[in-house]
């Protein structure tokens, strides 16, 4: 009993030395792994642009008429403006998806077919989908970039970059 007993002060002296040690580096990985502050050292090195960005992302509404046997989309440079995409590369994928022709006149597209409104805002929501907003982080400031004959979706935000199709 003696010898049971001895033995286990002995293990628990053993254990109350390795632990004391650790019980410091413990205390340092909480304070090293504080949440806030992992939040702020996070915000502080966002771009600039993205850092103060307060304003909700938002798309106008295209503004579709019917006339004739053509389909005109009123505002559709602004709505090119607001997703912050080259006009030229919205009615590309525009024309592609619709299977028609069309032209860009000033601040508006003339696409030849009669086409539903309920149809353009699904085909503007497919293209911000999937070339605008960022697919790891949800976020719509993101920029095309073309390497070598690749295109990659790249994220101001959270610096990820998508593969994307070429149009």
């Amino acid at each position: 009993m003696n010898r049971a007993r001895a033995t286990t002060k002995f293990c628990e002296k053993i254990n109350k030395a390795e632990i004391e040690p650790y019980s410091e580096v413990r205390k340092m990985e909480y304070d090293y792994y504080d949440y806030e502050k992992l939040l702020e050292k996070a915000y502080e090195e966002l771009p600039e642009n993205v850092k103060h960005h307060t304003s909700r992302f938002e798309v106008p509404a295209a503004i579709v008429t019917i006339e004739g046997n053509k389909t005109i989309i009123e505002n559709f440079r602004d709505i090119a403006e607001a997703m912050n995409r080259d006009p030229n590369h919205l009615l590309k994928f525009i024309l592609r998806e619709v299977a028609t022709a069309g032209v860009l006149e000033g601040r508006r597209v003339v696409l030849q077919g009669r086409f539903t409104p309920y149809l353009i805002a699904n085909k503007m929501k497919k293209y911000l989908k999937e070339y605008v907003i960022c697919p790891v982080c949800g976020s719509p400031d993101t920029k095309i970039l073309k390497r070598d004959r690749f295109h990659f979706l790249k994220c101001e935000a959270c610096g990820a970059e998508t593969p994307i199709e070429h149009l």
